[in-house]
């Protein structure tokens, strides 16, 4: 018996060892992923992968339903009117009951398609405020949660309400995850240098994602069926999410709370030079949102396009995108005083080419002026999106969501607009005014970004002393800082002596007052 009993505390002793072994393996494991993590350069880089692939989901869900929901929708249709034909006695209404809804059909395709942007306008200013309160983890995990379930929703939606439903809580998700994300890099990336190439690196993604979606969409719905796009949109969303949650710890890391409040969205939107950079990313943009609901049903009456031609139409544009994104960082890494410059170049970049889109004959032919907007963009986009986050550094408080919840603003005035408004006036004045019309506000535009030549010689402010200036004392700490930097500024220093008395000292002329100007 006792060989027996020994063998058994052997083994348990061996079970015990391999289990305390393995836990201690697991816990060195864990704190080594930890460091890693938490390296602040690594840390940086993952933050750059979460935003992107948001952004890249946002984009690719905003522009997968282009080939699938139209077709799906006239399928219920068809249904619906199948359903109603085989009823007794209804022979008669069966044709109005197929002009109704067709006439119908194309408006509420474009409100399905507008419902996005319109939703995300009326959320930013609210989650831009809300992101300069909590900090921008937060903001992110919660946009990226409801664009999940957006996505399932897409995928399991069998009307029209549900697809509405779907798109709006997208739009929802966006205000939060867009704006937060943007603002997460400018906040993370501080050198100019180092932040342009960051958020050109973002604006790839989103480039990518909107130009890549429609085939992959086509694709996978003509073979697979609809749900199986916008599942594995939703598994890549969950995977984002989770990394999300791993690496910025949304609900632990509080090291906000101590940070200054953010500039109120109202003071941000007149100041003048983030109001011309708002105008130039809201025009630079409406050539493309206004063409993609139009350019299909012109491309059918002009050219006799076939489907796969006017599907593939955006597609090749994304290389000259990146190539744009590409030159400008280049560009303003070597001349970053001339920023301005670029996004001027884009506009005029975006004008030109839209006044030739209506000249071009064959599919082959009209990818040239598409190609030349979508580069345009990217100069516009590259150059101008780090601007904002400098101008809020050097005129306002170094907190970015509501700056870039004006910038997300911007892009939802002309892609909101497009959908509804573009239809109407190529009824109204034909394709070929519409596109004149939207070449010439991008060249007339381009002369307002002189404007911002001075931009880079501003010098960064203290944000409370501004502050302090700006709005006068609010409390005792702000009056007595106040005090203190009039005696300063007058060449007195406070001092305490032995006895603890208050005494001023004259006081030289120090670098604190030299920096205290906006120009250098």
């Amino acid at each position: 018996m006792e060989p027996e009993e020994t063998k058994e505390g052997q083994a348990t002793n061996l079970a015990q060892s391999a289990a305390s072994k393995l836990s201690q393996m697991s816990e060195r494991t864990k704190q080594q992923l930890g460091n890693v993590i938490q390296e602040p350069v690594r840390q940086k880089r993952i933050i750059l992968v979460i935003v992107c692939v948001a952004l890249l989901l946002d984009n690719m869900l905003y522009m997968v339903i282009v080939p699938i929901v139209p077709d799906y929708l006239e399928g219920l249709q068809k249904a619906a009117d199948h359903a109603l034909a085989i009823e007794p006695h209804t022979n008669s209404t069966n044709s109005t009951m197929h002009k109704t809804p067709k006439g119908n059909f194309d408006l509420q395709i474009g409100v399905l398609f507008a419902s996005k942007a319109i939703l995300q306008l009326l959320v930013n200013p609210i989650s831009g405020t809300f992101i300069d309160r909590v900090g921008y983890d937060i903001p992110l995990f919660i946009g990226l949660n409801v664009m999940f379930l957006s996505t399932l929703t897409f995928a399991f939606a069998e009307n029209y309400a549900t697809l509405f439903l779907a798109r709006s809580m997208q739009g929802l998700g966006s205000a939060f995850a867009d704006t937060a994300g943007l603002a997460l890099i400018a906040d993370r990336y501080t050198e100019e240098s180092e932040r342009t190439k960051a958020l050109g690196i973002a604006l790839a993604f989103i480039s990518f994602g909107s130009l890549v979606a429609p085939p992959f969409g086509g694709i996978l719905y003509e073979f697979a069926g609809k749900r199986v796009p916008f599942l594995i949109l939703a598994c890549v969303c969950l995977i984002d999410g989770i990394l999300c949650l791993t690496v910025l710890k949304p609900f632990s890391n509080r090291e906000r709370e101590n940070m200054p409040v953010g500039t109120p969205m109202y003071k941000l939107m007149i100041d003048p030079y983030i109001a011309v950079v708002a105008g130039a990313l809201t025009i630079c943009n409406i050539p493309l949102a206004f063409l993609e609901p139009t350019i299909a049903n012109w491309m059918e009456d002009t050219m006799h396009a076939s489907q796969w031609e006017i599907g593939m139409t955006w597609f090749p544009a994304f290389f000259p995108h990146v190539l744009g994104v590409f030159l400008t960082v280049k560009l303003a890494a070597k001349y970053p005083h001339l920023q301005w410059f670029y996004g001027a170049i884009g506009m005029v970049f975006i004008g030109a080419s839209s006044c030739t889109v209506p000249a071009c004959k064959n599919f082959g032919q009209l990818m040239i002026p598409l190609c030349g907007i979508c580069f345009g963009i990217a100069f516009v986009d590259t150059a101008l999106l780090p601007t904002l986050a400098f101008l809020v550094d050097v005129r306002h408080v170094s907190v970015y969501g509501s700056v870039y919840a004006i910038a997300d603003i911007s892009y939802c005035l002309a892609y909101a607009m497009g959908p509804v408004a573009a239809g109407q006036i190529v009824h109204n004045m034909g394709f070929v005014q519409l596109n004149l019309g939207m070449g010439l506000i991008n060249v007339l535009y381009a002369p307002a970004l002189l404007l911002l030549k001075n931009v880079t010689q501003m010098k960064p402010s203290f944000s409370e002393r501004n502050m302090l200036l700006e709005d006068g004392p609010t409390g005792l700490y702000d009056t007595i800082k106040m005090e203190q930097r009039e005696k300063k500024r007058k060449g007195l220093c406070t001092t305490i002596d032995e006895d603890g008395i208050e005494t001023f000292a004259q006081r030289s002329y120090s670098e604190e007052e030299s920096s205290g100007g906006e120009y250098a």
